[in-house]
């Protein structure tokens, strides 16, 4: 008989934290976005194979929501691409 764990945490970048998680999951995991929340699934053969991996996926949860609050607050309005950068003045005529 295999033991089962559904975490369900809501987060305003469900998609992004989803994401961050993803690497770390093993055979015995899935994650998924559903109305705004992080559903990880979890099943293991054993209680103590379980309590670890759940353990750990809090920690990676933790981790990546950490992440992603430091990036969004590092953000700001300025353009991060600002075309082609030339001092080279294309409106003038040059007669040499």
């Amino acid at each position: 008989m295999s033991r089962r764990a559904t975490i369900r945490t809501a987060h305003d970048d469900a998609a992004l934290i989803a994401r961050a998680l993803e690497p770390d999951n093993t055979d015995e995991m899935a994650t998924t976005v559903d109305d705004g929340a992080i559903v990880t699934r979890i099943d293991r053969e054993t209680t103590s194979g379980l309590q670890s991996t759940v353990d750990d996926y809090v920690v990676n949860l933790a981790v990546a929501i950490d992440v992603a609050s430091t990036a969004r607050a590092e953000q700001d309005d300025r353009p991060t691409d600002t075309g082609p950068v030339s001092d080279y003045d294309t409106d003038t005529t040059h007669n040499e």
